[in-house]
């Protein structure tokens, strides 16, 4: 007669793998939270010496950015604004494109359609960064060059860019936040309950006014998270944005060379030291605040919308 075997063990097995498992994950998440308080620290100990050694009016308000010049200026303003502008207009592009493209994949496309069109988004959120600043160096620029030399003909006080500037930067960081918005938005909108659609239909809407009256209301906070990491996503860009920008510190206007919060530390702090190392990491500290406050904002959103969930 064989012996039984149970893979499930005895009381005691199991009450040590349970503790065995509980530390595990205890540690994990100590080291998670000691991860992002050694961040913060570290940020805010060497971005703020350079606040109070040049003045953080100096340095939030100034539109001066000269760090090797013999009076050195250490104004960010431009390249603050630059950020915010380029983000958002960046997201005025992307994101009814994602959506209505998330839209189209839950709620119209064929199941056929649906099979292609998916992969290649999610090839489109595996391709590199340097890869779309390649690509936008490639082909957007001198398009952007074109264009213009086309509306600054004849101009004499026109800063050339060569086709590199806030524009051409937009169009990289919208193509880059779809996959984000698409995926997020699409899963968002999947998940809302069939019944609404057909309660909808039964009572006489159309399939358009269905969707844009039942099913975007009930997935909002999904969406509204897809939106929120496509601004984490544009902001924290620094690869591509450097190669399509051009660099230079300037009103974000959109034919102007610029220089976004990340550009500006990858492109000086390998050469920089002393104060306009400090004011570098001062960049950085501002950059994170904003990547805080996105966070922030995310976890809002979700909370509201599982309270939403719930009633």
């Amino acid at each position: 007669m064989k012996q039984s075997f149970s893979i499930v063990g005895s009381s005691k097995a199991k009450s040590l793998t349970e503790k065995i498992a509980s530390r595990i994950f205890l540690v994990c998440g100590v080291f998670a939270i000691l991860a992002v308080v050694v961040i913060t620290a570290y940020m805010i100990i060497q971005g703020t010496p350079a606040l109070g050694k040049v003045g953080i009016g100096e340095v939030l308000l100034g539109t001066s950015w000269a760090p090797t010049a013999d009076s050195p200026s250490f104004g960010i303003l431009y390249i603050i604004l630059t950020s915010i502008i380029g983000t958002a207009l960046a997201l005025l592009i992307g994101v009814p494109i994602g959506l209505f493209t998330a839209i189209f994949l839950s709620e119209v496309a064929p199941a056929r359609v649906t099979k292609i069109v998916k992969p290649v988004i999610e090839l489109l959120a595996g391709i590199p960064s340097v890869v779309y600043g390649l690509v936008g160096l490639l082909v957007l620029n001198p398009l952007m060059y074109k264009l213009e030399l086309a509306v600054f003909k004849g101009s004499t006080t026109h800063q050339w860019t060569g086709g590199a500037n806030l524009l051409c930067a937009v169009l990289v960081l919208a193509i880059m936040i779809l996959p984000t918005v698409i995926n997020i938005s699409e899963s968002a909108l999947r998940a809302v309950p069939r019944d609404y659609r057909m309660t909808s239909l039964a009572l006489g809407a159309t399939r358009i006014q269905t969707i844009f009256h039942v099913t975007l209301p009930a997935a909002k906070s999904g969406i509204a998270t897809a939106v929120v990491l496509g601004v984490g996503r544009a902001i924290g860009e620094a690869m591509a944005i450097t190669m399509v920008a051009g660099n230079s510190v300037n009103l974000p206007l959109p034919f102007n060379s610029v220089r976004f919060l990340t550009t500006a530390m990858v492109s000086e702090m390998s050469y920089s030291s002393g104060l306009h190392r400090q004011v570098l990491f001062t960049i950085g500290l501002v950059l994170f605040v904003f990547i805080m406050i996105i966070n922030l904002v995310l976890s809002r959103i979700m909370k509201k919308g599982a309270q939403d969930a719930g009633k």
